[in-house]
């Protein structure tokens, strides 16, 4: 039986591209051995990659644009419909680059405006790739990233400064675990309604979550703090799908209980 915690999911948030804004979403559909859908679907290269499409293998973030190293992307805001398959990009509140990423021109209009906007901050040309079914995450297993709003709340008070959630990048915020709990789900499972999620991996953080997501600043060094305080630099966990169905913000979430050996 489950156990009888109070915690629930706060917020939910996808990443249509790899490295630029998230979208919020009310509730999200969650397929057996998936992610999110479209979460980190896309990522733009950085310079030639080698990436196949045809025969997709997981590659380091260096290869594309990041956070941990182009805090600038922090100052766009992009929107991903997954009807049209349109991504729209906005640059100081104005609408700066429109492209529909089914089509080679639309990733032409993508590619165009970061090779215009930012010559002087990117490796090489900028690409944007996608292969169907492939997830252009940090990890090369097809995860669900969940945040301890509760950590994040003790990682304010290790700095001294606010923290801004977003800085991490998670899928699922959770709000009623006490701070580091997270820490002690590893191989448990996690039970939304229907929906189970087996925690598989401990996030350990990188300098993408220096950057504040609202100014695209780097004004926090959020790992070192961590690593000479706790002697860790992590903060969230991985867990992947085992049962799908949909979960929605507000939903309770609860740990099963062990299995006896």
């Amino acid at each position: 039986m489950p156990d009888m915690s109070p915690a629930k999911i706060a917020e939910i948030y996808r990443y249509p591209v790899k490295g630029l804004s998230p979208e919020q979403l009310t509730r999200a559909e969650l397929k057996p051995g998936q992610t999110l859908l479209a979460d980190r679907r896309y990522a733009i290269e950085n310079g030639p990659s080698g990436f196949d499409p045809a025969e997709p293998k997981w590659m380091p973030k260096a290869h594309f644009l990041m956070l941990m190293r182009d805090e600038w992307l922090a100052g766009l805001r992009t929107h991903f419909d997954d009807v049209s398959q349109v991504l729209s990009i906005r640059q100081n509140g104005e609408v700066a680059a429109q492209g529909n990423l089914a089509t080679a021109g639309g990733r032409r209009a993508i590619e165009n405006f970061f090779a215009t906007a930012f010559a002087g901050q990117i490796k090489g040309p900028p690409k944007v790739l996608e292969s169907p079914g492939h997830s252009f995450s940090d990890v090369a297993r097809k995860v669900v990233s969940i945040i301890n709003l509760a950590s994040v709340r003790a990682i304010e008070d290790l700095v001294g400064a606010p923290v801004h959630p977003l800085r991490f990048r998670g899928n699922l915020y959770v709000e009623g675990w006490p701070a580091w709990h997270e820490f002690d789900l590893l191989d448990r499972t996690l039970a939304i309604g229907d929906v189970r999620l087996k925690v598989v991996k401990r996030i350990v953080r990188c300098a993408a979550i220096n950057v504040d997501p609202d100014t695209a600043q780097r004004d926090l060094t959020i790992p070192p703090a961590l690593q000479r305080r706790l002697g860790h630099a992590d903060c969230g966990i991985y867990a992947e799908v085992s049962t799908g169905g949909t979960i929605s913000a507000g939903d309770p979430i609860a740990v099963e209980q062990a299995e006896l050996l």
